[in-house]
This record gives C-alpha cells, sequence and structure tokens, in this order.
C-alpha cells in the first residue's frame, strides 16, 4: 500500500515496486489514472494498481481504510506513509489551522495507518511485514516558515525509531526515506526561480534535482529482503545535501 500514488513522490514509488514485480494498493485523494497507466506499461502483471479513493483525513479514519482493503484484497506486504502536505507562513502569523491540518495528514495518519497494518500483520500467522515512512531533509533541519511540516517530519523520524524499538521482534520492520530537492509539483516555482535553482543546485553535490524514481528505487529496498535486518533507520536521498 502506497499512499499519495497519484504523484509525485508517491507515484514515483508505486512505479518502482511495479517495476520490481509487485501489486500496488494504491491510495489517493484524486483519481489514478495516470499512474494506473504508466505501471500497466512496466508490468507484465494484469492490473498491477488497484486506485483506492481516501482522503486521510480525520473525517476518514485511517485505520478503516486499511481494514477495508486488508479484507477486500488479501494479506498487505507493506505499507509505503507518503501522503502529506505542507503550509507556508512565518512563525509569528502560523495559524492553527495550518499546524492541525498538516499534523492530521502528515504525522497522526502515518501512526494511526502504521497501527493498523502492524495489528493486522500480528493477527496473521507467520507473517512480516515492512513500513516506510517518507520523512524529509527538515527531519534533520529546521527551514523556515513550515513550522508546522518541520515538526511533523522531525516527528515522523522519531516515530520511525520509536515503532521500529516496539515491532522489530515481532516482524516488522519499521524505516523512513528522507528525500532531499526532488523535481515535484510541489517544488516547480523553486525550479523555475533561476536564482533559488541556482542555490539549490549549487549545494547538492550531485549537481541535479532528485527524480521521483530515486525515491522509489530506495523504497523498494526497504520493501524487500535485502533490508530484513533495517529498523528505524531514515535514509536520506539526497544527492549529498546532508554531507555539504
Amino acid at each position: 500500500m502506497v499512499t499519495g500514488a497519484n504523484t509525485g513522490i508517491g507515484q514515483g514509488i508505486a512505479l518502482a515496486v511495479v517495476r520490481a514485480g509487485g501489486r500496488v494498493l494504491a491510495v489517493g485523494r484524486s483519481d489514478m489514472d495516470d499512474t494506473s497507466r504508466k505501471a500497466a506499461a512496466l508490468s507484465r502483471i494484469e492490473a498491477p494498481i488497484t486506485p483506492i479513493f481516501a482522503d486521510l483525513d480525520p473525517y476518514m479514519p485511517p485505520h478503516a481504510m486499511l481494514d477495508a482493503a486488508w479484507d477486500a484484497h488479501g494479506p498487505i506486504h507493506g505499507l509505503v506513509n507518503n501522503a502529506g502536505i505542507i503550509r507556508r507562513a512565518d512563525a509569528l502569523d502560523f495559524t492553527e489551522n495550518d499546524w492541525d491540518s498538516v499534523m492530521d495528514i502528515n504525522l497522526k495518519s502515518a501512526f494511526f495507518l502504521a497501527q493498523a497494518f502492524a495489528r493486522r500483520v500480528l493477527q496473521t500467522p507467520d507473517a512480516k511485514g515492512k513500513i516506510v515512512s517518507i520523512a524529509s531533509m527538515l527531519s534533520f533541519q529546521g527551514g523556515i516558515r513550515v513550522a508546522s511540516y518541520t515538526a511533523s517530519k522531525s516527528g515522523l523520524m522519531g516515530l520511525t525509531r520509536l515503532l521500529a524499538c516496539e515491532w522489530a521482534e515481532k516482524g516488522i520492520n519499521v524505516n523512513a526515506i528522507a528525500p532531499g530537492y526532488i523535481e515535484t509539483n510541489n517544488t516547480e516555482a523553486l525550479r523555475s526561480d533561476p536564482d533559488r535553482n541556482a542555490q539549490i543546485l549549487g549545494r547538492i553535490p550531485a549537481g541535479r534535482w532528485g527524480e521521483p524514481s530515486d525515491i522509489g528505487d530506495a523504497a523498494v529496498f526497504l520493501l524487500a529482503p535485502a533490508s530484513d535486518h533495517m529498523h528505524g533507520a531514515t535514509i536520506p536521498v539526497d544527492g549529498g545535501w546532508l554531507a555539504r
């Protein structure tokens, strides 16, 4: 199951899983036609993408969505918590609504999806599971004008560690990926600003923006047996941004 799979990083993860031979329950709040079309071109499996509409807000409990998907489609072997939103304002002007909306999607829904997934895995004899959450460079750095986003992504990295400590011995791997600057709709304004684009590229040792497939390939690794002894890690996929 990949949340936010209709576009951007979530779509890149879904397509990478399909390319590796998997099937994806693609969760999103808008149509999944583009993801489904691209997935069909990559896979020999019939209908490798199963779209699931969900907004993951407080009015649509995440655990209910996961339970319904599990019952309808059989055991889910991996969960990718990718869905997220961002709100921008100076800290002095930040509103409670902008705080709550971001924390609800980015952190609260991620926890309760992970909880629902772990409960179902532990109810299934001999089952194991992989959870991958999408953190951020702002899990490590402060940033500016994104108070709730920074708090949520810092919290997500801490939550990854806590869940790993509790669930590793139960056969559930919990890890995270921290993307750097990735070519998505969310970064289009930055890439279109010549000065800001040059500043960002000047900080990235690899000298390029990342692509959603870069995150997708890392997610496949964390969902695969190759990462079976990894627990509680947050892997930066940032072109070297944090190293500079």
